[in-house]
């Protein structure tokens, strides 16, 4: 391994010591100093399919191995830029693939789940769904997963197309740049990061349990109601 190679392996055994997330980003920088800023495309557009994937590891590396000479900052920029587009349409592709009427049939599979989940979730996605793609692409594990109610509901290629690029060049610049200026030290912006994704992680935990919380209470009472109507009805 190179000089790069070795200074990647430290914020990734921060993230998981010996574990096959540090093995994927080892493959990660070496992709890019094999096929250079191609291969920091294609790690980023992985990152978006698989968001264990860690962008706030492969990004900095990309700017890094720009600072070194072997492609410029504007290539890292754009390719990584384009390696978010793709990976956001293959999950676009996804959503579009499955549709309003089987996420419908899969609700009506799941326990706690209905059907009218998925149609209030969509509507509120017709109503939102731009700011949510752009402001989306730059908050961790919603980055990845806010093209799926995008290809559900159609949105204009064109628009997702754009607002992707516009929300993925943010977030984009801001860790190629630590990278790119930092060097070894860009681990600091990574640990912020990581804070900023378990206040996520927990944002999303809370909002499950609250409705699971009322989900299960408004079925007992249901069952509640049902219940007392059968033991009054007249035999």
């Amino acid at each position: 391994m190179t000089a790069i190679t070795a200074a990647a392996t430290t914020p990734a055994a921060h993230v998981s010591d010996g574990s096959w997330l540090t093995a994927l980003v080892d493959w990660s920088v070496s992709l890019m100093e094999v096929i250079g800023p191609i291969g920091a495309g294609i790690a980023i557009a992985l990152e978006n399919v698989f968001p264990p994937l860690p962008s706030e590891v492969i990004l900095p590396m990309a700017g890094l191995t720009a600072s070194r000479g072997t492609f410029t900052l504007a290539e890292a920029l754009i390719w990584t830029t384009l390696g978010s587009i793709v990976g956001a349409f293959l999950l676009y592709g996804i959503g579009a693939v499955l549709g309003l009427p089987r996420l419908r049939w899969i609700a009506a599979k799941v326990p706690l789940l209905h059907p009218e989940d998925i149609d209030r979730t969509v509507e509120w996605f017709r109503r939102h769904g731009g700011k949510a793609v752009f402001f989306g692409r730059m908050i961790p594990i919603f980055r990845s997963l806010i093209s799926i109610p995008a290809g559900v509901t159609r949105m204009p290629l064109w628009k997702f197309g754009l607002l992707t690029a516009a929300g993925s060049l943010i977030w984009n610049t801001i860790f190629v740049l630590a990278g790119f200026y930092l060097g070894e030290a860009w681990p600091i912006v990574e640990e912020y990061t990581g804070i900023l994704q378990y206040v996520v992680i927990a944002a999303v935990g809370i909002g499950v349990a609250w409705f699971l919380y009322v989900r299960i209470r408004s079925l007992r009472a249901a069952h509640k109601i049902r219940t007392e109507s059968v033991q009054n009805s007249p035999t």
